[in-house]
């Protein structure tokens, strides 16, 4: 009889297993597919019909992080414990990825550490109880996950294989770290990598203060800080840190104005309410409304309206929102504008100072690289809440998301108000801005998820889109105003737009904004006022009306917001305001090819860039 090949030996650890009785291997295989389960949230995007940005980086990121975290600890049940965040945080993420087209970022984080218990109950509504039900199923989750682990031994990580993985990611750390510090030779891997990503990718953050050569191209580690961020559940700790260098960012703005006062007051303080809002738009050309000309009837309820009075002329200094909206609300210079921080605080610690109760009711984003300066100044209100879960490019809430809040802020008892709406207005994708019912003008990008917006052959969907967006603007707007005119006391509203959008003008092949053209500094901008502010305020309705033609700037509106409640502070400029009889034109200045003097300039071709004049020789 022929002797038979004696069997292969199978490595320890899966001997192991092919040894163990049926109900330890169902429980090893429980908890393997549960971390399999948790490692595959990113792709959860694919059956969404979407793409998954650094796939393969993603895929090798979570393979070395589940290598790592095994080989230190040995046995799944010493590490389960650092998995309870991404248990907890696994319907938030689904959510977020479902309806949003995006996963939990330092923006939801910065909501959830701002959000009290009883404003998230609100919020909820009677979805709380779903929500607690799902939260109680994943907590058994973990726990039921835990139990097979700490039963078994089968899953433990034993023998020289385990110190040879512990070198190999011991040295990718450091040449990781000292990238980090550094630098390396590889581009960046995207233009919306973050600080850290960039820091890795180029120059190095240099916390030693010592001077060494960065990496060569060759040796410099195939992964960038944001694939990190993406991947599952290990990128958690990655928002973690990305959302506490925002934080640590916002105190130190904070910081630069902690203790500036303007000793406001308003000029005859008396117990009569009083309401005062600012509206906000986003991404608002003023050639597209109605109100200030446009062929297509964009603004059909505004234009109703008695009492708006309508500032065709306003300029907007740079066109990008974290830099303009400062200049709005702030006493900081147009040419101070590409500045971070600022050392005074914004008109809402005035209106504070003067007595008023304030809000600051946002549908954009509270955190994150675009908007943090805006942030700051926000926090200064007494009641600070960011409706916005979507962000800017993915699908998020319409701006009627915010008529709830400013229920409640008018509701409150206080007399006095001041209440900010940031609206998300027309923000790209335009065609996520409004509801079905407001597609008027067709075809149009509505329904389109991820449309290529740098191809011109949308020119036309793009275009019917965006006057789509700013129609359900107007819509929100002449809501926001029923809305006001329902309280009977003296109440006036003020609308200006951050900056303007290019949109394939003519023959212009440029769209969106950045690029220094008149379609982008030129905001639409009025003011809306109620007769019973006209009643209190007769001459500042006056003056209104009187300079209603004049020539503004966006540095104009601080002075005419504090003058609309005639607050009055040392140091005041009331010439900047278009509500005072000493109202006088000055520079308007714009971020184009250098500060130029907007009125000085020359508009160059279809796409109107602003360009400056060159001094006559003498």
């Amino acid at each position: 009889m022929p002797l038979l090949p004696p069997r292969p030996s199978l490595p320890p650890a899966l001997s192991r297993l092919a040894n163990a009785p049926l109900r330890a291997v169902l429980g090893n295989l429980f908890v393997l597919l549960s971390y399999l389960a948790l490692s595959a949230v990113p792709w959860i995007r694919i059956l969404l019909g979407n793409p998954v940005n650094d796939g393969w980086q993603i895929l090798g990121i979570e393979i070395a992080a589940w290598t790592a975290v095994w080989a230190l600890f040995k046995r799944p049940a010493w590490f389960h414990w650092l998995l309870i965040p991404a248990f907890m945080a696994l319907p938030t993420e689904i959510y977020l990825l479902v309806f949003y087209g995006q996963g939990i970022s330092t923006h939801h984080l910065g909501i959830l550490a701002e959000t009290s218990p009883r404003e998230a109950l609100e919020f909820l509504g009677h979805k709380v109880w779903t929500m607690l039900a799902v939260m109680v199923l994943v907590a058994a989750w973990w726990v039921a996950t835990f139990r097979a682990a700490r039963q078994t031994r089968d899953l433990d990580w034993n023998g020289p294989s385990r110190w040879v993985a512990l070198g190999m990611l011991g040295a990718f750390a450091l040449v990781a770290t000292y990238a980090w510090e550094f630098g390396g030779g590889r581009p960046p891997a995207s233009a919306s990598a973050s600080a850290s990503a960039n820091a890795a990718d180029g120059d190095g953050v240099h916390v030693t203060g010592w001077k060494l050569p960065p990496l060569p191209a060759w040796a410099t580690p195939p992964v960038h800080f944001d694939a990190f961020i993406d991947s599952w559940p290990f990128g958690l700790a990655a928002r973690g840190y990305d959302f506490y260098r925002e934080r640590r960012y916002l105190a130190q703005l904070n910081e630069t104005s902690r203790n500036f006062k303007f000793d406001a007051d308003q000029r005859a303080p008396d117990e009569v309410p009083e309401t005062i809002v600012l509206v906000i738009g986003e991404s608002s050309r003023q050639d597209r409304w109605r109100l200030f000309g446009y062929q297509r009837d964009t603004n059909p309820l505004l234009a109703q309206e008695a009492n708006i009075v309508a500032l065709p002329d306003v300029i907007t200094s740079v066109s990008a929102t974290r830099l303009s909206v400062p200049v709005i609300i702030s006493r900081k210079p147009a040419r101070q504008s590409l500045k971070d921080g600022f050392n005074e605080k914004s008109f809402i610690t005035a209106y504070k100072e003067a007595g008023f109760k304030t809000w600051w009711l946002s549908n954009q984003i509270s955190f994150g690289k675009f908007d943090t300066p805006v942030s700051v100044f926000a926090r200064e209100a007494d009641v600070v809440q960011f409706m916005n879960l979507g962000g800017f490019s993915n699908k998020s809430n319409h701006d009627e998301v915010l008529f709830e809040p400013l229920r409640q802020a008018m509701a409150e008892r206080s007399p006095k108000k001041l209440i900010v709406l940031h609206t998300l207005g027309s923000h790209w994708n335009y065609s996520q801005r409004y509801p079905q019912r407001f597609d008027r003008w067709q075809p149009s990008l509505f329904g389109v998820d991820n449309p290529v917006y740098t191809d011109i052959a949308i020119k036309e969907q793009l275009n019917n889109s965006y006057d789509n967006a700013i129609l359900y603007t107007d819509w929100f707007l002449a809501q926001t105003i029923e809305r006001l005119k329902g309280t009977l006391t003296p109440t006036a509203l003020l609308y200006v737009a951050d900056h303007g959008q290019t949109l394939y003008d003519g023959t212009c092949r440029l769209a969106f904004h950045g690029h220094n053209t008149q379609y982008e500094f030129r905001v639409p901008a009025f003011m809306w006022y109620s007769d019973q502010y006209r009643d209190r305020y007769p001459d500042k309705v006056k003056q209104l009306a009187r300079h209603r033609k004049a020539k503004l700037a966006t540095e104009n509106m601080f002075h005419t917001l504090l003058d609309m409640a005639d607050i009055r502070y040392p140091g005041e400029r009331l010439e900047w305001s278009v509500l005072s009889p000493t109202f006088k034109r000055h520079t308007r200045w714009v971020d184009s090819y250098g500060w130029t003097d907007y009125d000085n300039a020359t508009l160059k071709g279809d796409c109107r860039e602003v360009i400056a004049k060159k001094p006559k020789k003498r």
